[in-house]
């Protein structure tokens, strides 16, 4: 019975850093960015710190970081002018891309704001 308890005890040990990591794949820099952006856009106040940090944690366990960054990309191509922005602002799978992205925005704003 205790062999038992140990090898779940080391099972559960060591399968925990690898459930952490998949749940925080995104870096601790894009988390800064995004609340430094949000907070510049809502006010530099605590309450708005602890609500753009809400935010971006709720983005990502909606979105993985690689398909936060694709929106992201996307995003800034569509500011552009020219030829080049102009496939980022009509291609369907471009606006899914961000559509994507403005879902977990939206589900965030409900749950923080």
């Amino acid at each position: 019975m205790r062999g038992v308890l140990i090898g779940v005890a080391a099972a559960l040990v060591a399968g925990a850093p690898v459930h952490a990591q998949a749940v925080n794949d995104y870096p601790t820099n894009a988390r800064a960015e995004y609340v430094f952006a949000c907070m510049a856009s809502n006010g530099q106040t605590r309450d708005m710190l602890d609500r753009c940090s809400c935010s971006i944690d709720q983005i990502a366990e909606v979105l993985p970081f690689e398909q936060y960054v694709e929106a992201e990309t996307v995003l800034r191509m569509q500011q552009m002018n020219g030829e080049r922005a102009g496939m980022f602002k009509s291609m369907a799978q471009m606006t899914e891309i961000v559509a994507q992205l403005k879902r977990a925005e939206a589900e965030a704003e409900i749950l923080c704001f």
